[in-house]
């Protein structure tokens, strides 16, 4: 593993623990128009997403 991909990687880390920190999270738990708590799909994108970014730090072409 490269030092470049390492950063990213340590970047990607960081950037986890803000978004799943209980301040920012309990910002969107309220109920939504349809009667229920945003808070679960709030999770689950962010979780998408977090693993997305991952996988395109981890697949991209080496250079040797």
């Amino acid at each position: 593993m490269k030092r470049n991909e390492q950063n990213r990687l340590l970047a990607l880390t960081l950037l986890a623990l803000l978004l799943f920190s209980p301040p920012l999270l309990l910002l969107f738990d309220r109920e939504g128009r349809w009667g229920f708590s945003t808070l679960p799909l709030i999770i689950y994108l962010i979780w998408a997403v977090l693993i997305l970014l991952a996988a395109l730090i981890l697949e991209r072409p080496h250079e040797e």
